[in-house]
């Protein structure tokens, strides 16, 4: 049966590279990096279920998630990946290696947290009535995505990587995007970060008030081994707002995992 699931590559040597978008991207916000990293990497970039052509899962948890991307890369013939994943995509590769943890060469959680809001459930309403409200009362996902794409900007951004933010998220189905926002309020994994055995990066933008580096920092210390990366300036989309930064210190990261 095939995953259903659409994507973009560069490279067809090398380690295989798979990137997580997060809630407002898709595949093609990892442009940057499959240009960097396909000279050296079979460097994929999905797109998750119900965005981009892939076929939606319903109901969407991080366990049916997890359960696509072992399908995806069963159809293209991997046994084991480097996953880089991104605010939701970083939620994703945690729970694939807590359920696949054979299947993760390496993992670098990139702006992202370990679980989401408190457990009294009354932060994730409100997070939701935030997010979603302005799609309630009529507005669309095309109109949204400059002023959803500012609020999580650091300082000077790469103007390029900005535009291309836009483009992603003005693409993305609302239907996908409600689904996505309602699964992100769910995420738990904070019990599963001193299981990991395969090499951990966590990269936070300096002005990140998504994924505050404080926080990722504090979850690096409960994974064991794992590396701790700020980047300077950033905001929460740093792998397109400081693409040469971010790149460097994935590629370092990459080069000597363990």
């Amino acid at each position: 049966m095939s995953a259903g699931i659409t994507f973009l590559a560069a490279g067809t040597a090398g380690p295989p590279l798979l990137f997580l978008h997060g809630v407002g991207g898709g595949a093609e916000s990892f442009r940057p990096q499959l240009r960097h990293f396909g000279a050296r990497f079979r460097a994929i970039a999905w797109n998750m279920p119900g965005y981009g052509g892939s076929a939606p899962r319903d109901p969407l948890s991080f366990a049916e998630l997890a359960r696509a991307l072992a399908a995806f890369l069963d159809e293209q013939g991997l046994e084991a990946a480097h996953l880089a994943g991104h605010s939701i995509g970083g939620m994703i590769a945690q729970e694939f290696a807590a359920t696949f943890p054979e299947r993760v060469s390496s993992m670098a959680l990139i702006a992202t947290s370990p679980a989401f809001g408190r457990l009294d459930g009354a932060f994730q309403r409100r997070f939701l009535a935030e997010r979603l409200g302005p799609l309630d009362a009529g507005r669309s996902m095309h109109e949204l995505a400059p002023e959803i794409v500012a609020s999580l900007l650091g300082e000077d951004p790469d103007p390029e990587g900005v535009e291309l933010a836009i483009t992603c998220m003005r693409r993305v189905p609302e239907e996908a995007y409600r689904a996505a926002m309602n699964c992100l309020v769910r995420f738990d994994r904070r019990a599963a970060l001193s299981g990991y055995r395969m090499p951990v990066l966590l990269v936070a933008g300096e002005m990140d008030r998504n994924a505050p580096p404080p926080m990722m920092r504090r979850m690096a210390e409960r994974i064991p081994g794992a590396s701790f990366v700020e980047i300077e300036g950033a905001g929460h989309l740093l792998p397109l707002e400081r693409p040469q930064a971010f790149n460097r210190v994935l590629e370092t990261f990459l080069q000597h995992p363990s």
